[in-house]
């Protein structure tokens, strides 16, 4: 009977980007077996249910067949069946589309030639009091 630990599973199916990530979650208690914190080398049995949390994504998922090694997504996606309510999928959904990248998104961030120069005009007539005489 083959063995596999619930980290190194639920990094094959893809939930997670990586497997430290993945045995940090089960250690923060964001993977749950019939509604129980589980530990990272727990093995996973065909016909486990569990509740999967990751960077508010919510995940129930049956697993249907035991993988070792990571694999693609379509590959993946074989070895164990979505559970997860349609409540659930929506918010994962619209999450999706505003997945953080780590990249500056277009025309946001650090100013540029125009705004910082009218920064400055603003900035510097805040501090120049009405009540002091100019030094010229």
């Amino acid at each position: 009977m083959e063995k596999v630990r619930v980290d190194k599973y639920l990094w094959a199916i893809r939930l997670f980007k990586t497997r430290s990530l993945a045995t940090a979650a089960c250690d923060e208690g964001k993977v749950k077996l019939n509604g129980a914190n589980i530990k990272p080398a727990k093995s996973v049995n065909v016909g486990d249910r569990y509740d999967v949390r990751a960077d508010g994504r919510k995940w129930t998922i049956e697993v249907t067949a035991l993988l070792q090694k990571r694999v693609s997504y379509e590959e993946a996606i074989k070895h164990y069946a979505d559970l997860t309510s349609e409540e659930d999928k929506e918010h994962n959904k619209r999450l999706g589309t505003s997945f953080y990248t780590g990249k500056r998104l277009s025309k946001t961030g650090r100013p540029d030639k125009k705004q910082r120069r009218n920064l400055n005009d603003l900035l510097e007539s805040d501090f120049l009091s009405p009540d002091l005489p100019d030094s010229d």
